[in-house]
């Protein structure tokens, strides 16, 4: 087994109105190598077309030292670095491909799904002879994440474009939600640096409406800036039914999709 490593120059329809990636574009970029590489190896789509099943993430742990801006050329690599009976750990690592500067970092938790049955399937039953490289490019373990109490609520409703082919909400528009919870003002105001996420339950096509519950630690609110600086934001993804869902705190529970966790600066 080898590192898949790509080389790419990042284009304007990718960048914020900053320059720098957008969060949702840079989760794609990480599917898309992963895909990529797995179906090198024999155990991408086509594999999984052939045998009724899905490579389904459960995790995303990712440290940011520079968002890549536009026009920048980056050198992408990823490889599966461990595998239990069920679960399987790819790190990603993204370089400036001119500097060799370190700009994000990466790592995240997989699972097979057998699409009839809806349960993971045995990993070591068709992985044999598939190889690891035990390099860690985020040495960080998939520990469950804190509880916490929601300061503000926000509704989205899915658009028919954030659904692909599996026929659930893409994963990459989680991150689009959780950030765009903190307001304009907030995000026009601070770079993200690190975000982790915890993929619970997909998001079935023509769900009518999501609910986001969101915190910033450190006494700052979406609703109050004043007091600016760095922070940590976590936020629940949540689906049930809009009409018991006012804004503002103290939603009712709903069914959990996914739990967010960014930091700021």
């Amino acid at each position: 087994m080898q590192k898949h490593t790509e080389t790419k120059i990042l284009k304007t329809y990718q960048m914020d109105r900053h320059g720098l990636l957008r969060p949702i574009m840079l989760f794609n970029e990480m599917q898309a190598a992963a895909d990529t590489h797995a179906e090198k190896f024999g155990r991408g789509r086509a594999f999984c077309n052939d045998n009724n099943c899905a490579w389904v993430v459960t995790h995303y742990l990712v440290e940011i030292d520079q968002m890549p801006t536009e026009g920048q050329e980056i050198e992408l690599s990823t490889w599966p670095s461990g595998c239990d009976s069920l679960r399987a750990t790819r790190d990603f690592r993204i370089r400036d491909a001119v500097t060799g500067a370190d700009l994000v970092r990466a790592t995240s938790q997989w699972v097979m799904i057998d699409l009839a049955a809806r349960r993971p399937m045995r990993l070591d039953n068709f992985m044999d002879g598939w190889g690891l490289i035990p390099e860690r490019a985020l040495n960080r373990t998939f520990d469950k994440f804190p509880d916490f109490v929601p300061d503000v609520n926000m509704g989205v409703r899915p658009r028919y474009d954030d659904v692909d082919v599996n026929q659930h909400i893409n994963n990459a528009v989680y991150a689009i939600w959780a950030t765009e919870a903190l307001g304009f003002g907030f995000r026009d105001t601070h770079k993200l640096f690190g975000i982790d996420i915890n993929f619970k339950k997909e998001i079935a096509a023509g769900t009518p409406e999501i609910i986001i519950e969101s915190r910033l630690d450190g006494g700052t609110t979406p609703r109050d800036l004043s007091r600016g600086g760095p922070g940590v934001s976590r936020h629940m993804i949540k689906s049930g039914d809009p009409s018991r869902h006012p804004s503002g705190a103290g939603a009712e529970a709903g069914t959990e999709h996914a739990n967010v966790i960014c930091s700021w600066k």
